[in-house]
């Protein structure tokens, strides 16, 4: 009796049938299907005419239609073909042999390595902490970048943007951080930039002892907007986790706009109607969700800085996406053209820069000498276009006179080359030595 009883939990166990939807639109980006019931968020497969299966995830639907996005360029598909849901949780497992790897945003290797191995589950989203039980920001980082360290210093588990028009030196900028940052490990996403940056990056931003310590997780431009996004989240999670693990981890994202764009491209496609600039208001709502994952956890030993290039379109500052970044980050370095057009690299603004954590995490020392900087480049501009035109006449001003005879040392202090190296605490007494 209970033998029969067993057997019959045993067939109650076996599924006597596969549920199946089918494909029956193809509009753009979007795919349409019906026929069994798919929750937002799951993954799915829709069989193509040679045979081969195209993974998507459910995006949104309407009444009975579910709608889907392909992770991958959708070919080869015809009306009603075969949609099967997966009901499998996939799990990644993650673990210290990830370092030095490369990965798309589902996690898949791309780097012709082999298998990725771990002995820990990889959480599906960037995780959620309660913000009372972040650890706060009280030690600097070091970025090996002289402006940064001496003039708009940066904590660990802080969240910082690089904020520039094209071709103004925002990604060379984020190599040299990447190579120099005194940092356990290193996640980059490149989030729909060329191709053809992604192995400059890793060659000669990176080099073979930084790959060491790095994840790179990848989705150029020509990926579908949800393998960007994907990609996106991906890399926090990843960069979540080894906090989590006690380390000290540099979190590099390019770029935040890439993201913000992709994010446009599927709520365009969902019927969203557009608002600011061609963004609809959900692009605004997930900037925040994604930026908050990053940052200091609730282990002590471990941090996670972050910083996230912004692209300013036509060098407008109030962009949109930059104006939201700027307001939801804690702090914005800004590169002007006018700067790189004279030759001062990097091309960092410092009035209009500024580091929200700075003054809780250096000295009254550091502090008064970077006011002091700050107070002498403004003196400057006020005089700059008078000097060259003989203009200007010395001794009416003591503390102008004193800001002009002081710039081209400051400028000097400023620039750096891409193979310099710039120690925080060395940056800090020059600075220092320089204002005294």
């Amino acid at each position: 009796m209970i033998a029969n009883a067993l057997r019959n939990l045993e067939l109650d166990a076996v599924p006597v049938a596969t549920p199946t939807g089918r494909l029956v639109g193809a509009s753009g980006l979007l795919l349409e299907a019906v026929g069994c019931p798919l929750h937002t968020g799951q993954r799915c497969q829709i069989e193509t005419v040679g045979g081969d299966w195209l993974d998507a995830q459910v995006v949104g639907f309407r009444d009975k239609v579910s709608y889907l996005m392909p992770f991958k360029k959708a070919t080869g598909l015809t009306t009603g073909a075969r949609v099967l849901p997966i009901h499998e949780k996939t799990t990644l497992k993650i673990g210290m042999g990830w370092l030095g790897r490369m990965v798309n945003g589902l996690g898949e290797p791309i780097d012709g390595l082999g298998k990725l191995t771990g002995e820990h589950e990889l959480d599906s989203q960037p995780p959620r902490i309660n913000p009372l039980r972040k650890t706060p920001v009280h030690e600097p980082l070091d970025v090996g970048v002289r402006a940064i360290n001496s003039m708009l210093t940066l904590g660990k588990g802080q969240r910082v943007g690089l904020m520039a028009g094209s071709g103004v030196g925002k990604s060379v900028l984020l190599g040299i951080i990447t190579r120099q940052t005194v940092a356990d490990v290193v996640v980059v996403g490149l989030i729909g930039e060329r191709s053809r940056e992604v192995r400059e990056f890793v060659d000669m931003s990176l080099g073979p002892e930084g790959l060491k310590k790095a994840v790179l997780v990848i989705a150029p431009a020509d990926e579908s907007p949800m393998m960007r996004v994907m990609a996106t989240e991906m890399c926090h999670t990843i960069a979540a986790y080894y906090r989590d693990q006690g380390k000290n981890v540099l979190l590099l994202v390019d770029s935040l706009t890439r993201y913000a764009m992709a994010l446009r491209e599927v709520a365009l496609a969902l019927g969203e109607p557009p608002a600011t600039k061609g963004y609809p208001p959900s692009v605004f709502s997930n900037l925040p969700q994604l930026v908050e994952s990053a940052g200091n956890g609730e282990n002590p030993s471990g941090s996670m800085s972050a910083i996230y290039t912004v692209l300013a379109e036509g060098d407008d500052q109030q962009d949109p996406v930059v104006d939201t970044a700027r307001a939801i980050l804690d702090g914005h370095i800004v590169l002007t053209r006018s700067l790189a057009e004279r030759g001062h690299y990097p091309a960092i603004d410092i009035g209009q820069s500024i580091s929200r954590c700075m003054n809780s995490i250096i000295s009254k020392e550091h502090m008064l000498a970077a006011r002091s900087l700050k107070a002498s480049m403004a003196r400057h501009d006020r005089v700059r276009d008078l000097i060259p035109l003989g203009a200007y006449v010395p001794g009416a001003d003591p503390v102008t006179d004193k800001a002009v005879q002081r710039h081209p040392y400051i400028e000097h202090f400023l620039c750096q080359g891409t193979k310099e190296d710039a120690p925080y605490t060395a940056c800090v007494e020059n600075l220092e030595r320089l204002m005294a």
